[in-house]
């Protein structure tokens, strides 16, 4: 899978996030990593680049944009 941008959640959300976008059938990926701006206790969901419809139920979903994902 491409990386092209995340969202840091607190592990407290995981559970809830994994089952909504497994029903939505989007594709993630769950990281921890030094690449990530990640606070003590989070880990990041992370998404190829997808179309605009589907991006628009990730958004929705957390809250806001994501973060671009490292090169």
């Amino acid at each position: 899978m491409e990386k092209s941008f995340y969202y840091p959640v607190s592990w407290t959300d995981v559970s809830y996030l994994k089952e909504a976008l497994d029903t939505m059938e989007i594709p993630y990926a769950i990281e921890q990593g030094s690449l990530l701006s990640l606070a003590p206790g989070e880990v990041a969901f992370v998404f190829p680049d997808m179309h605009v419809r589907v991006y628009r139920h990730v958004r929705d979903l957390f809250g806001g944009d994501g973060k671009r994902y490292p090169d």
